[in-house]
């Protein structure tokens, strides 16, 4: 740019100067924004399709995230389900061992009856299991979807609903499986259909024999294949979860890593362009400082 050195009214050539050190100073401050932030992106006007962008891409990665967690908390609930499932089913196992040791003739009515009194106290104990084993103060094992307002869950279908009921509210969770007749069945002990079908009259000492103690097995084998059924089905679900949870993470890391090249600041590139802009602006300054001087030549035509 051509100026015409004898007008010093107008010092251009500290215009000028100073110009350049108005831009430096705002790069400057840009970069030392980023590698305070450690953001790309501080502000809309420096890159408002960038920033478009890299919000659709940190609304789906927090929706993700949200998935996530939601997917290792249904786990959680599905082993706490899956740990009273296999406790009843190791009583079961031994109430099964105990009433078959009853059945043989070699065992007297006093024997019997020390049986039927230990199946009885077994039996308890897997009400108790079966009512302890809760979620959210929702129980998983025992109940139907009329006792608990929660969805059923039907082996037979390989159906699984939880946190919903008829009407889509958020009600919690129940865990039942469907006998062979159709009805409900949870693992509480009774002679209701809704239960695993034991007949106390079998672990009654006054009705101890070898007969009853034979029928005793019978229930409790049913009962048993009853609660396999559902270890099996709880596993198979979680399974599922699983594959889902691996599937959900590659998205997330991969909308992060999108995210992160777009909103942060490379922070080695950065760290380069602020050191030379923090040069260019002391020679900026210096050259602005003689920029100022310069006309003064002017004053020894005066001399």
């Amino acid at each position: 740019m051509s100026e015409d050195i004898a007008r010093v009214a107008g010092n251009i050539a500290a215009l000028n100067a100073l110009n350049s050190l108005s831009y430096i100073n705002s790069e400057l401050s840009m970069h030392q924004t980023r590698l305070a932030t450690g953001k790309r992106i501080n502000y809309a006007y420096e890159d408002p399709a960038g920033l478009n962008i890299a919000t659709t891409f940190d609304v789906r990665r927090q929706g993700l995230k949200v998935a996530i967690d939601a997917i290792g908390g249904s786990k959680n609930m599905l082993a706490t389900a899956e740990g009273g499932l296999r406790k009843i089913q190791d009583i079961l196992v031994k109430m099964k061992t105990k009433a078959m040791e009853a059945i043989g003739d070699t065992v007297g009515p006093t024997e019997r009856e020390a049986v039927a009194a230990q199946l009885a106290s077994y039996a308890e104990e897997i009400d108790a299991i079966a009512a302890g084993t809760q979620w959210n103060s929702r129980p998983l094992i025992s109940g139907s979807a009329t006792s608990t307002g929660g969805s059923v869950f039907n082996a037979f279908t390989s159906t699984l609903s939880f946190l919903v009921d008829s009407t889509g509210g958020s009600v919690g969770f129940s865990f039942g499986l469907n006998a062979a007749g159709g009805s409900s069945r949870s693992f509480t002990v009774g002679t209701g259909a809704a239960q695993l079908g034991f007949n106390s009259t079998y672990m009654n000492a006054a009705s101890a024999s070898g007969t009853a103690a034979g029928s005793a097995a019978t229930y409790i084998t049913n009962a048993l294949d009853f609660v396999k059924q559902g270890v099996r089905e709880v596993g198979s679900f979680m399974a599922r979860l699983t594959f889902k949870e691996e599937a959900l993470t590659v998205q997330y890391i991969n909308t992060e890593a999108a995210y992160n090249r777009i909103m942060n600041a490379n922070m080695a590139e950065e760290q380069v362009e602020a050191s030379k802009f923090m040069i260019l602006q002391q020679t900026a300054v210096a050259m602005l400082a003689q920029a100022n001087v310069a006309p003064q030549f002017l004053l020894t035509l005066f001399r």
